[in-house]
């Protein structure tokens, strides 16, 4: 089972021999093709170990793969969801490649700071926000939105800013 912690794992092509026994860690069933892969301790069919973002064939892309979050993926799509160790953009610490991230026009932040500007609520993936000027803001503290009272009451239409999700 893959686990969330991240891993980076060898894809190594081996020669089957047929009658290996061997089951296939994507699958289940037997490998008996000329070709396997083994990677994270486990054998694959070559067309069994995917990618879960873009489902490229992993042996057939490079030797690396990486695990995180219960997905295995290639290095471009472990770079493009969870980003190269850096700088979170709003306390300036640093963040692990290990660590999960939220991210928003190109910019990385930890998961703990990524809040609106105004309340400071944490906003958690499938919340809407607005990014202004490099500022976050939850939906119901958006500028230019109507002043409210409470985070309860719903917002009025308006096309002063595009929606955003995050993702």
């Amino acid at each position: 089972m893959v686990n969330s912690r991240v891993e980076s794992s060898a894809v190594a092509v081996t020669g089957g021999s047929g009658g290996s026994g061997r089951s296939c860690a994507g699958c289940g069933g037997r490998i008996s093709d000329r070709f396997l892969l083994f990677s994270m301790e486990r054998y694959w069919h070559t067309r069994c170990l995917k990618c879960s973002c873009c489902q490229a064939q992993l042996g057939e892309i490079g030797t690396t793969c990486y695990s995180k979050g219960g997905m295995i993926l290639c290095r471009t799509d472990y770079i493009r969801l969870f980003g190269h160790s850096g700088a979170c953009s709003a306390c300036g610490q640093s963040i692990p490649a290990s660590e999960m991230v939220m991210r928003a026009q190109g910019n990385v932040y930890h998961l703990k700071c990524f809040t609106c500007a105004t309340c400071r609520n944490r906003l958690m993936p499938g919340d809407r926000f607005h990014y202004v000027n490099g500022t976050i803001f939850c939906e119901h503290d958006r500028p230019g939105g109507a002043l409210l009272s409470s985070h309860l009451t719903p917002l009025q239409n308006s096309t002063l800013l595009p929606d955003q999700k995050v993702c």
